[in-house]
């Protein structure tokens, strides 16, 4: 009867640490979803500061607007570069690509990096479509 109780102890134990590993599994992946959904756009963010640079050299009201667009993009470009490098620095290559088991303190900073990375996502969105707004312009190369 110790025997069957330990076996099933044991069993339960396991189920528990495989289902915390695959939660940690599936953050990770739902982080590196975001990333890779806005990875793409940031060419287009480029192309939409070269675009309005040259106009912002207006002193009115729509030069401003320019100017705030392009700066808003930049401010983007270098939210997504400090997001990038700082979960770089937290988690290891093979922590992020291959599922490696995270000690408690990581687990807990992958609710936190969730949250940051989709905050750049719509960072990056929103300044995005204000320019190509501004622009007039819904879909350039």
């Amino acid at each position: 009867m110790k025997k069957i109780l330990l076996g099933i102890t044991l069993s339960l134990f396991t189920f528990v640490i495989s289902c915390k590993e695959e939660a940690q599994n599936t953050k990770m992946e739902e982080i590196m979803a975001v990333h890779d959904e806005v990875m793409p756009k940031m060419g287009r963010l480029g192309t939409l500061v070269g675009e309005l640079k040259g106009m912002e050299n207006d002193s009115t009201e729509t030069g401003r607007k320019y100017q705030e667009a392009r700066q808003d993009l930049q401010e983007a470009n270098q939210a997504m570069m400090d997001w990038m490098q700082n979960f770089g620095n937290r988690f290891t290559s093979d922590e992020i690509l291959n599922g490696a088991a995270l000690p408690e303190k990581k687990k807990q900073w992958l609710n936190e990096e969730k949250e940051k990375v989709k905050a750049v996502r719509n960072q990056i969105n929103s300044s995005i479509e204000n320019a190509e707004n501004l622009l007039g312009s819904t879909e350039r190369p």
